[in-house]
């Protein structure tokens, strides 16, 4: 077990979470005091885990909050388990979204949740964490089970929602496979025997219906810890894949530092708060400097940087503030840049990039094109098609170059 104390656990552990409600977290800060304090007596770990819908092949950075607390977990000497919603993205939870989300398939779930727990390990301790799969008991209950489960909530409990109450107001349909979201994440707790789950803020009454089917099942109720989701490089919308507004944990450094160093000021200190340990001490001085008026600059890069280390290394991270330095700051090409051969004289450039998997997604070559994110031979292009020739050099975005061969 971990020699820091009970109180140095509990103010880590604590760090960062938002409940949206300072009863609810003084109630949980006292109950994760008291569940260590047990622990420590009964000399053994806490059960602790957090769950992971699989609906895109990607871990991105808003993945990592939660991920970087497991790790503190693991470094305090508990037992972790990475769990990948294999069931529940069948489901699809409606915690996140003012609209419905369409029915996951589960052949492609499968296929994404090959890539979860390589990319995790980037950021917990592989010889640490358990992986599981929730499909493996989720998929085993009767439809007897599931009236079972379903007759400890109300209509009411699950109407009250932020997300469903905005979506019946809209007279928006709202699918009944939504409802059963809450008992399939709650049913994780049971089969876990969970001390302690986290997730997101929105996500808390997932985490508190399961420590009610806890005290059916006879088992002591879970601490919920809960965080905020993080805000997307567009410093709008949270971050997401489908948004294009996201960071992959698997992206290259100097991809990942570049979107560091584009992300809105408002985002610096959110950023830090979330996704470093940097000192509370330190982040109250970087708000003093950035109300004194200095220079974000200095921050991001030193942002980017702790990033790109914890992804990677410190030789990485150096390396790719020195490509930032080069392709955005000097505006130079970079001097290897990945080469793809073209046969068509004007092909559509969205389809080149994503087919080729310079971009996620065709929404997202769409919306740069548009913006005026998208160049080829330094010259801004507005229509989708585009004449290339041999040696041609598209750039999109600030970071990313291709050259076309014929």
């Amino acid at each position: 077990m971990s020699v820091a104390t009970i109180e140095e656990q509990v103010t880590a552990l604590m760090r960062g979470s938002e409940f949206g409600d300072d009863q609810i977290k003084g109630i949980m800060t006292q109950e994760l005091r008291q569940r260590l304090t047990e622990a420590r007596q009964e000399g053994r770990p806490l059960r602790v885990y957090c769950g992971y819908d699989v609906t895109a092949p990607d871990i991105h950075l808003g993945h990592t909050i939660t991920m970087r607390k497991l790790r503190q977990f693991q470094e305090f000497g508990h037992e972790v388990t990475f769990l990948i919603g294999t069931f529940t993205t069948l489901i699809g939870d409606p915690s996140d979204r003012d609209t419905g989300r369409a029915q996951a398939q589960l052949d492609h779930i499968m296929r994404n949740a090959e890539t979860y727990a390589e990319q995790a390990f980037k950021i917990l301790d592989r010889n640490k964490t358990l992986v599981k799969y929730n499909y493996d008991w989720l998929s085993t209950l009767t439809f007897g089970d599931v009236l079972g489960l379903a007759s400890h909530f109300t209509v009411q409990q699950l109407l009250s929602r932020d997300r469903i109450r905005n979506r019946m107001e809209r007279s928006d349909p709202i699918s009944l496979r939504e409802f059963l979201y809450p008992l399939g994440q709650g049913y994780d707790a049971v089969a876990l025997q969970a001390d302690v789950q986290l997730g997101a803020t929105e996500q808390l009454f997932n985490l508190m219906a399961g420590r009610r089917l806890q005290e059916v099942f006879g088992q002591k109720p879970q601490v919920c810890l809960t965080f905020p989701v993080l805000v997307g490089t567009d410093g709008e919308m949270r971050m997401s894949k489908s948004t294009g507004n996201y960071i992959g944990v698997a992206e290259e450094p100097e991809n990942i530092f570049g979107k560091i160093m584009s992300i809105p000021d408002k985002l610096i200190l959110h950023y830090f708060l979330l996704l470093t340990d940097t000192p509370q001490e330190e982040l109250d001085g970087f708000q003093r400097r950035m109300d004194a008026g200095e220079n974000p600059m200095d921050l991001k890069k030193r942002l980017g940087r702790e990033i790109v280390t914890e992804l990677y290394d410190a030789e990485a991270a150096d390396e790719a503030e020195a490509h930032f330095a080069k392709v955005v700051q000097n505006k130079e090409v970079p001097d290897d840049i990945p080469s793809l051969t073209v046969t068509e004289a004007e092909p559509d450039i969205r389809r080149l990039l994503v087919d080729n998997g310079f971009l996620g997604s065709m929404s997202e070559a769409t919306r740069l094109i548009k913006q005026g994110g998208v160049k080829v031979d330094g010259e801004k292009i507005t229509a989708f098609n585009a004449p290339l020739k041999n040696g041609s050099v598209i750039q999109a975005g600030k970071r990313l170059f291709v050259k076309i061969v014929t």
